[in-house]
């Protein structure tokens, strides 16, 4: 996504102001009307102000049919009326705000407890502003443990610090290794397998990899990683190299769904080598935008220079984030809905958005036209392409035309070694119904007709088709 910058030639015209919002003098309104690429001269009725902000925001996609996002798009009015509570309380001053500081030091013993952690109490946490900022530190933390065991050999010009991982990994791992110059090291996509191998991962391992990415539940089709095999791998790679190499499970999505629907899975600190576990709140955590987390199994996993630590009531607080200044609004909306739906609400939420999901690709399955990549058994998402002998269209094309009727379906290429395959991905959440996802299928259903009599893919430029960014 580029960088957000000024149009070359800012188009001055004044921002266009009906007449009856004025306050006073309906004339003077249009003849004082602001502009859109400078300051205003002078301020505006507060009214005003919000209607052109509110008018102009009109013309954006409906969040709740996007179906593209993984971020929360609707919580209960309680939650709401918290975080406008605590929007003007600044999460890290832990001194002024020590309860806010509590909410946020019960939310990381809840997620330890839920994650399986040796001993909860001495796991180590912090709340972030998204799973990406989650991983950013996750990684630092394996660097910097790797370092600290390579000292008599790193830095140097001949030693260069890599990390492996699958090619399906979300980009904050690719930010990582560009900002803090770590080599990336990727297991490519093969045949029917869209996501890391245990044993290919394990082989791209050496005396310099500060540790191994595992997904759980992949951006790209939603499936789970094998996480216990990937340690496993690693254990055996141990037994012959003697290479103690950690684990870190991104979980942004699965680490919220798994404890959940998929019990007897092992893949969280139950097993020895993984280290620490990041998650979004704001995923299948079920909270607004803007909140992580990320989790070290113990305090040995989390080199000590690393964590600042703030003194409030006479208490010792770690502090471990990239960012400073951040409402602790999202942190208190976390833990109210922790709060309010504990374990057995969290079950039956993400089971009824996987039955969506699950009924979901059922019914698309059906039509005939599709072919399904994965069935939303993981993740509640699931992907699919079009099947073979449909030549008319292309999943490019189903978008488009989707979006015409207010859905937003991402349509993109895999990464290699399937640039080949170009699919569609539906990810289901909290607060998009069964009765949603029939108007979803019969909207594509009256698609599929008028796609059939396409004399080709209408789609010229597939880079552009889609505003797919993990």
């Amino acid at each position: 996504m580029p960088l957000h910058q000024g149009p070359e030639q800012p188009d001055e015209r004044p921002l266009s102001v009906n007449p009856f919002y004025g306050e006073a003098d309906p004339v003077g309104g249009m003849a004082e009307a602001p502009p859109k690429h400078r300051l205003p001269a002078a301020p505006l009725p507060p009214s005003t102000a919000y209607q052109l902000v509110h008018d102009e925001l009109m013309l954006d996609g409906n969040s709740r049919l996007n179906l593209a996002t993984f971020v929360t798009t609707w919580m209960e009015p309680q939650a709401g009326v918290l975080m406008d509570e605590c929007r003007d309380k600044n999460m890290i001053d832990k001194d002024e705000y020590p309860r806010t500081a509590e909410l946020e030091r019960r939310c990381v013993a809840m997620l330890a407890d839920l994650w399986h952690a040796p001993d909860p109490s001495a796991a180590v946490g912090c709340s972030t502003t998204g799973s990406s900022e989650a991983c950013m530190l996750a990684g630092m933390a394996l660097k910097r443990r790797w370092a600290r065991r390579n000292a008599d050999r790193y830095p140097s010009r001949d030693v260069r610090p890599n990390l492996v991982m699958g090619v399906n990994v979300q980009v904050c791992w690719e930010k990582f290794c560009t900002f803090w110059e770590v080599e990336a090291r990727q297991v490519p996509m093969e045949g029917d397998r869209f996501h890391l191998d245990a044993q290919a991962a394990a082989e791209l391992c050496d005396e310099n990899t500060i540790g191994v990415v595992g997904i759980l539940g992949s951006t790209f089709d939603g499936s789970y990683e094998p996480i216990a095999e990937l340690c496993a791998a690693l254990d055996a790679l141990q037994e012959r190299t003697g290479l103690d190499i950690p684990v870190h499970v991104d979980g942004a999505s699965g680490a919220m769904v798994a404890p959940f629907l998929d019990e007897d899975l092992v893949w969280d600190f139950r097993l020895p080598r993984v280290a620490s576990i990041n998650t979004s709140g704001h995923k299948y955590g079920l909270v607004y935008p803007g909140v992580g987390w990320a989790l070290w199994r113990d305090q040995e996993a989390l080199p000590e220079e690393l964590v600042f630590r703030v003194n409030y009531l006479g208490g010792d607080m770690p502090t471990f984030a990239l960012n400073f200044s951040r409402p602790g609004a999202q942190v208190v909306a976390q833990y109210y809905t922790f709060l309010r739906l504990g374990r057995e609400g969290y079950r039956a939420v993400q089971q009824s958005t996987r039955d969506v999901a699950r009924g979901l690709a059922a019914r698309v399955e059906a039509l005939g036209d599709f072919r399904l990549l994965t069935r939303g058994d993981e993740l509640p998402v699931f992907a699919f392409t079009t099947a073979p002998g449909v030549e008319a269209y292309d999943v490019f094309d189903v978008s488009r035309r989707l979006r015409e009727r207010g859905w937003l379906v991402p349509a993109y290429t895999f990464p290699p070694n399937r640039e080949d395959l170009s699919v569609l991905r539906v990810v289901c959440r909290n607060g998009f119904s069964a009765d949603l996802a029939e108007l979803f299928v019969e909207d594509l259903g009256r698609l599929v007709p008028e796609l059939r009599r396409q004399p080709h893919p209408l789609t010229r430029d597939k880079e552009a088709a889609t505003g797919f960014h993990h």
